[in-house]
C-alpha cells in the first residue's frame, strides 16, 4: 500500500470511530451524503474570517495564480487553435465532470482528482471531457473532431509547480475502416503546423503490431522519430502513443502527448469505436516561447 493510500485508510478509520462505527459511513449514500457534506462545509465556511481566507489564498496551491501570464497563454493558445484541421468544433467545456470520470476512463486514482460534494470532480484532463462530448455526439454521427483549451486541476504534487495549468486538447472519434492511419497523420500534421518555426520532435511509441503498422504512415513526416523505450502511458493508451518535445541542441522540453484510447468504446459499449487524443500543456509551450 502506498503512502497516500495508507494515510487515507487511517483517516477513514478515525472518522468511523468518531461516528460510531462503519455502519454510519456506509449508510451515507446518495442525497444523504451530499446533504451531510454540504452542512459540514457550510459550518466551516461560516467560521472563516477575512484573514483566514487571505492566508489560504497565499498558501494553498489550489488557489494561487499560475506562473505564466495570461497574454503569453493567449498567444500559445492562438497558435494551436489556428492550426486545427477543417471540420474541428471548438468546445467550451464545463470545469467539472461526473464523479469517477477520470478513474472509469483513464484509470487515474480518484485521489489525484479534486472531488466535490455534489457528485462531480474538477476537470483534471481535458481529453477526458472531450471524450464524453465526442461519445454524446457520435450517436448517428460520422467522424467527430473536437478541441478545447481549459484550466485543469490535479491533486498530486508536482516539483516546483502548482495544482492547476492550462491544457489544450484535440480529439477525433469515429469508426472508419482506416481510422487510425488517417487521423494519426491528421493530428501529427496539426502539431507540425502549430509548432512551425520551432525545433521539435514527435516521439512515437508502438505498443503492439497494429501500432507498428499505423506508424508506417507517418514516419516520413518532419520531426517524427521512434521512441521504443518509453515506459509511461503503456497501460493508458492502445496500439500507439506519442510525446511532443521542443528541442534546442541536445535539450528536450516536453510539452504534450497523445495516442489512441478505448474511452468512447467504453462509453458507448461498442468495441468498434475509436478515439485519438492529443494534449498540449499551454503553460509549458508559452514558457518555452518566453525563455527559449
Amino acid at each position: 500500500m502506498g503512502m497516500l493510500a495508507a494515510m487515507s485508510e487511517r483517516a477513514v478509520r478515525r472518522v468511523r470511530e468518531l461516528t460510531g462505527g462503519p455502519s454510519v459511513l456506509d449508510g451515507l449514500t446518495g442525497s444523504d451524503l451530499t446533504t451531510f457534506l454540504l452542512d459540514v462545509f457550510r459550518r466551516r465556511a461560516r467560521e472563516r474570517r477575512p484573514a483566514d481566507v487571505l492566508r489560504r489564498y497565499r498558501e494553498d496551491r489550489f488557489a494561487t495564480p499560475g506562473t505564466v501570464d495570461l497574454l503569453s497563454l493567449r498567444r500559445a493558445e492562438d497558435a494551436l487553435l489556428t492550426a486545427l484541421p477543417p471540420g474541428t468544433d471548438t468546445v467550451s467545456l464545463a470545469p467539472l465532470v461526473p464523479l469517477g470520470t477520470h478513474w472509469v476512463l483513464g484509470g487515474v486514482d480518484p485521489r489525484k482528482a479534486v472531488a466535490t460534494v455534489r457528485g462531480t470532480e474538477v476537470a483534471a484532463d481535458s481529453t477526458v471531457g472531450l471524450a464524453l462530448e465526442a461519445a454524446a455526439r457520435r450517436t448517428g454521427a460520422g467522424t467527430v473532431r473536437l478541441a478545447t483549451t481549459q484550466r485543469v486541476t490535479r491533486a498530486q504534487l508536482f516539483d516546483g509547480a502548482g495544482a492547476h495549468f492550462q491544457l489544450f486538447a484535440f480529439v477525433t472519434a469515429g469508426r472508419a475502416p482506416d481510422f487510425e492511419r488517417e487521423h494519426l497523420a491528421e493530428h501529427l500534421r496539426f502539431l507540425i503546423e502549430a509548432l512551425r518555426g520551432r525545433e521539435f520532435r514527435i516521439a512515437l511509441t508502438c505498443l503492439d503490431r497494429q501500432g507498428e503498422a499505423i506508424a508506417e504512415s507517418v514516419r516520413s513526416l518532419p520531426g517524427v522519430v521512434d521512441d521504443p523505450a518509453r515506459e509511461r502511458g503503456r497501460d493508458y493508451y492502445r496500439h500507439l502513443c506519442f510525446k511532443v518535445f521542443l528541442t534546442g541542441g541536445e535539450d528536450r522540453f516536453e510539452i504534450g502527448d497523445g495516442g489512441f484510447t478505448d474511452w468512447t468504446a467504453k462509453l458507448l459499449s461498442d468495441r468498434k469505436e475509436r478515439l485519438l487524443t492529443t494534449a498540449i500543456g499551454v503553460d509549458r509551450l508559452a514558457l518555452h516561447a518566453r525563455t527559449g
